[in-house]
């Protein structure tokens, strides 16, 4: 049995909760990054994520983060989740939670204790825009998650922003990292025609995007987008990786309209899929810091994306930007990359360089590492 590590200056390492949901919105390979930083510079780390989430991640099994603990969430209802989080924080030194539903969760599980919250808001709740009932329901978790915390940590502007209205002590930008990029397309040539042979797109242009079928994330416009390029020769093939609830209604138009559009539904191997591909689309109502945009700039892939959220911002100049909704600026975008390798070319380079200004994962680390050092400090 191994010994307690103990800190430079013979205190016991801190001890880091990390409280993930689904890990959708890029949170789950933000949180295996951080994690296996944080253990890296000594800490204890504990995450607490459903288990299919654990699996899903990394977080267990024979590749599991070395030195990471993982405590399975129990599924039926917010109250297991809410005593799973109570009992596995027992005695740590700093809870951080990803989401806001895993904030809100947090917040419950730690009261009438001491041991301070981070959450990181990583996304806008979807309901945010709605009107009714719903958007009050979310404003509500947002006041409860920004009041409960220590510190709130928004990966763009406007989620710190959001996150002072609705009541936070202190909000901070976070720099967010995804995991270091796979190798660009043109240092593996073979397995870049292989994929596109594999999907039939041998001699026609490979449109990819990513992302859940839900109807926030633009795939109306997109598809009426798809049915000018059916004019283009030759013509482009669009593949759609995700899962969703808005699958059989995007099905049901895809082959009513003939669109050249194909459902391949979740994939394991995106960054290979964005890596074969001639363009990626990012068509969604709102984003972040969106892992399909850094995936895709990382990897050299020129992109057309809406101009929404914090995609401006991350992007720069290295993207051709687009309206949310606008189907027919989506199109004439996409259609003049097509017919411009010029273009494409120079939007590859921009993409790398734009890339290269992004927060690296030990730059993610050192500043969340800060932040628990200064809470611990507190506590002294």
């Amino acid at each position: 049995m191994s010994s307690t590590p103990v800190s430079p200056h013979g205190r016991p390492p801190l001890h880091a909760v990390q409280v993930l949901g689904g890990g959708g919105s890029g949170s789950g390979p933000h949180v295996r990054s951080l994690a296996a930083g944080l253990v890296a510079r000594g800490l204890r780390v504990t995450v607490c994520a459903p288990r299919g989430t654990g699996e899903g991640y990394g977080f267990t099994g024979a590749g599991a983060i070395g030195g990471a603990c993982f405590s399975p969430l129990r599924n039926g209802s917010d109250a297991l989740a809410v005593a799973g989080i109570r009992a596995a924080s027992t005695g740590a030194d700093v809870v951080h939670a990803h989401g806001l539903r895993s904030g809100v969760l947090a917040a419950l599980a730690l009261r009438g204790r001491r041991t301070p919250l981070v959450v990181t808001w990583h996304t806008r709740a979807r309901a945010a825009a709605a009107a009714g009932a719903r958007a009050q329901f979310v404003r509500l978790m947002e006041r409860q998650a920004a009041r409960a915390s220590a510190v709130v940590l928004g990966v763009t502007s406007e989620l710190v922003d959001r996150a002072r209205l609705r009541g936070a002590r202190d909000a901070r930008l976070a720099p967010v990292a995804v995991p270091a990029p796979r190798p660009a397309p043109e240092e593996d040539e073979p397995a870049r025609h292989k994929a596109r042979a594999e999907l039939g797109v041998v001699a026609r242009p490979l449109l990819v995007t990513v992302g859940r079928l839900e109807a926030d994330q633009g795939y109306g416009p997109l598809l009426d987008a798809a049915r000018a390029w059916r004019l283009l020769d030759p013509e482009p093939l669009l593949i759609v990786a995700g899962e969703g609830r808005e699958r059989p209604a995007l099905q049901r138009r895809i082959e009513a309209e003939g669109l050249p559009v194909r459902l391949v539904g979740h994939r394991d191997d995106v960054p290979e899929l964005l890596a074969s591909a001639d363009i990626a689309i990012l068509p969604s109502r709102w984003e972040a810091r969106s892992l399909l945009a850094q995936e895709a700039l990382y990897a050299g892939v020129p992109l057309v994306a809406t101009a929404v959220g914090g995609v401006p911002d991350l992007v720069g100049d290295a993207a051709e930007l687009v309206p949310y909704g606008d189907a027919a600026a989506l199109a004439s975008a996409v259609s003049r990359l097509l017919g411009d390798p010029a273009r494409r070319a120079e939007l590859a380079a921009a993409g790398r360089a734009q890339a290269g200004t992004w927060p690296s994962e030990d730059d993610t680390v050192a500043h969340v590492l800060s932040v628990y050092d200064e809470l611990s400090q507190r506590l002294r």
